[in-house]
C-alpha cells in the first residue's frame, strides 16, 4: 500500500474549516435540528438493517461531527454511545443536542480528539460496535493507521461498521457521472479553497482551505483485514445522499442515476468483526 502524501498543514486547515462551519450547520435547513429533536433519527435505512439491533450494546462513533447519527443509535437502544470528533465546536454542539434530548453523559458522551488518537482519548478500551458514518474517510491521509486504530477499539465478538461514498464516484465526471474523468488510484491530496459548505453553498466563510484524499475500496478492505478484523460483508449501493453529479435524480429519498442509465456504485457499506475470545 502506498505511503500517503499530506501537506504539513492538513490537520490544522481541516480543523479550522470544520470549526467555522459548525454554527452554519447548526442553523441550516440541511441538518434541521428542530425536526431532529422532534423525530431524532438521522440514520439511513440500509445502515439500520445491516447494523441490526443495538439494544444494550456500547457504540463508538468516530468522526461524529455534531452527533446526529451518534444520538440516533442511542435512541435506538444502545446502552451507551460515545462520539469523537476533532472539532471542539462540533463536540460542544453534540453535547448540547444530547442534553436537549434528555440524554445524559451516562448514555451519550462526546470527546474532542483526533481520530488517530481515539484509543487514548475515549473512556473505554473496547466497544461492541465501532461506527464510522458517511463522508469521514476522505479527511484522513493514512487509511492503514485509521484501520489499526478503529480495529483496536472493537471488543471481542464486536464489529466495525462503515458506510461511505463509493470511491468510484471520485473517478467520474462531475456533470454526468457517466465517464471516467479522474484517476481512481490517485494518492495525491486534493486541496480545495471553495467558500461555503454543503449545508449552505452561499454561506460566507473565511477558513476555506481543506485537504482530502480518496481511498480505493481495495485499500480500505485490505487495511481492515490486516488490522485483524474479518470482513463479514461488503455491499455496494446505487444510491447516494446528495447531488454528486448533475445527472442524478431524487427518488425514494435518495439520489440515483436516471432509470434509463446503466448503474454504477455510489455508496458502499461493510461490516468487519473481531472473533470472540476463546
Amino acid at each position: 500500500m502506498h505511503k500517503p502524501m499530506a501537506p504539513e498543514d492538513w490537520r490544522e486547515a481541516n480543523r479550522a474549516m470544520w470549526d467555522e462551519r459548525v454554527p452554519i450547520h447548526i442553523g441550516s435547513d440541511y441538518y434541521d435540528l428542530d425536526s431532529f429533536r422532534r423525530e431524532p433519527d438521522s440514520l439511513r435505512g440500509f445502515e439500520v438493517e445491516e447494523v441490526g439491533d443495538v439494544t444494550g450494546r456500547t457504540l463508538l462513533h468516530l468522526q461524529c461531527h455534531i452527533g446526529l447519527d451518534t444520538l440516533s443509535w442511542a435512541l435506538r437502544g444502545a446502552r451507551q454511545v460515545v462520539g469523537l470528533d476533532f472539532s471542539e465546536p462540533a463536540v460542544e454542539a453534540a453535547r448540547d443536542l444530547a442534553a436537549s434530548l434528555g440524554l445524559g453523559p451516562d448514555r451519550a458522551s462526546f470527546v474532542a480528539a483526533d481520530v488517530y488518537d481515539a484509543a487514548e482519548a475515549v473512556p473505554d478500551s473496547a466497544y461492541d460496535i465501532v461506527y464510522t458514518g458517511v463522508g469521514a474517510l476522505c479527511w484522513l491521509p493514512d487509511i492503514v493507521r485509521w484501520a489499526e486504530t478503529a480495529a483496536s477499539l472493537v471488543a471481542p465478538g464486536g464489529f466495525l461498521y462503515l458506510a461511505e461514498f463509493h470511491p468510484m464516484t471520485d473517478a467520474l465526471d462531475d456533470e454526468t457521472g457517466g465517464r471516467i474523468a479522474y484517476d481512481y488510484f490517485s494518492r495525491q491530496p486534493w486541496v480545495d479553497e471553495s467558500p461555503g459548505t454543503y449545508a449552505d453553498l452561499d454561506a460566507a466563510t473565511v477558513s476555506n482551505r481543506s485537504v482530502e484524499w480518496q481511498h480505493t475500496l481495495g485499500d480500505v478492505v485490505s487495511a481492515l483485514a490486516a488490522a485483524g478484523l474479518r470482513v463479514d460483508f461488503l455491499h455496494e449501493h446505487d444510491i447516494t445522499l446528495f447531488q454528486r453529479f448533475g445527472s442524478l435524480e431524487r427518488r425514494d429519498g435518495y439520489f440515483r442515476l436516471p432509470a434509463d442509465r446503466p448503474r454504477v456504485p455510489l455508496m458502499y457499506s461493510l461490516r468487519a468483526s473481531r472473533p470472540p475470545e476463546a
